[in-house]
């Protein structure tokens, strides 16, 4: 300090020369990522994986694809996959399809949170009670593939579990 004056900016932080150049390449650092970010969503549509619809909970079971959940052919090897999710089950709990099938997962919750991972695939969904998750994966391996909900959704949560077979076709 010099004779009552203010402090000059750097004697009133008392902040290492080398760490206000950190402060500031950190700053920089974070503007970039977040134009980064912006930059990729609006120039080459990146976003959350999925898409969504919106339905309503309490009546999405009454009519509609979800009135009858289960697997559809929609052409030769393309499928739509229709699957509730409630506490504390998917319905239907098991999916049989050829290899080399596109199945299209429109999954959706009557009550409360859940989630949906096919073990040993990308697929991993949030699903929440007036949305439909959808994601489509081709499966080239016959096996079967166990579905699991990923979000702790209350006491019976660990029974909460499917599978989804893929047979060689004969």
């Amino acid at each position: 300090m010099n004779d009552g004056q203010l402090p000059a900016p750097e004697e009133s932080m008392h902040i290492d020369p080398y760490e206000r150049q950190w402060i500031r390449v950190s700053i920089v650092v974070l503007v970039a990522f977040g134009a980064l970010v912006v930059l990729a969503s609006v120039l080459f549509g990146f976003g959350l994986t999925g898409d969504h619809a919106g339905v309503d909970p309490a009546t999405v079971t009454e009519s509609g694809p979800f009135a009858e959940p289960g697997l559809r052919e929609i052409e030769p090897g393309k499928y739509e996959a229709y699957i509730v999710a409630q506490t504390f089950a998917f319905i239907p709990s098991t999916l049989t399809v050829p290899v080399g099938a596109e199945v299209t997962f429109h999954v959706t919750s009557v009550d409360v949170q859940h989630g949906f991972i096919l073990k040993d695939t990308n697929v991993n969904m949030q699903v929440v009670p007036g949305e439909v998750s959808i994601l489509t994966t081709t499966f080239d391996q016959a096996g079967t593939y166990h579905y699991i909900c990923s979000e702790y959704c209350g006491i019976g949560h660990h029974a909460m579990f499917g599978s989804l077979t893929v047979e060689e076709q004969p």
